[in-house]
């Protein structure tokens, strides 16, 4: 980002001109440098990316890591939002261009750190603004506590339901999908 530290606000166009080594995130045009994910986050992120992509083999949706979405994408490349999702579910291939997802994933996961935890929490600008793009299915797992908030958009708002480490998650998104939350806490090494 170099030059361009100084500037206020950035856009997508922005963000396409920076170095391909560092990981950003934009929310409202704010730039987000984002850290390398610990050993123990990215065992939580590996065991759920595989379940739901086992459960989707051979099915129209794909699950991705890591994916940029830009929620808001404007042809103009001015939209100011984009964010990278620990995990992403597209069920639209027209939305997967150029090396984004371009508008709302079917469904996100965050898994919370110290750093992201703000941000991703109900009443945190990413919170807000999954629900403000419509993506219609979001969950925040809380390593800490091992709990996952499940979020299902209803009406134009998240209606959450609170799972703890013994229960299985059912996919609304995905019927027939359910992520085994008993197999993936005894499996993760902290």
């Amino acid at each position: 980002m170099s030059d361009a530290a100084l500037k206020q606000e950035f856009t997508f166009a922005d963000y396409l001109t920076w170095d391909d080594d560092e990981r950003w995130e934009l929310i409202d045009g704010k730039a987000y440098m984002m850290s390398s994910p610990t050993p123990f986050h990215q065992n939580i992120s590996g065991d759920i990316f595989g379940q739901m992509w086992n459960f989707l083999r051979g099915k129209p949706c794909q699950v991705y890591e890591a994916l940029g979405v830009r929620l808001f994408p404007r042809f103009d490349q001015c939209d100011n939002t984009f964010v990278v999702p620990d995990i992403a579910v597209v069920c639209d291939r027209a939305k997967l261009y150029g090396g984004f997802c371009n508008g709302p994933p079917n469904l996100i996961v965050e898994i919370l750190s110290p750093s992201t935890a703000e941000n991703d929490l109900e009443g945190g600008e990413k919170f807000r603004h999954y629900q403000e793009a419509g993506v219609p299915e979001y969950w925040i797992v809380d390593p800490q506590n091992k709990t996952v908030d499940v979020n299902i958009l209803r009406a134009g708002r998240y209606a959450g339901t609170n799972y703890d480490k013994t229960q299985l998650i059912p996919v609304q998104v995905l019927p027939g999908c359910v992520i085994d939350m008993p197999m993936l806490w005894s499996s993760v090494w902290e």
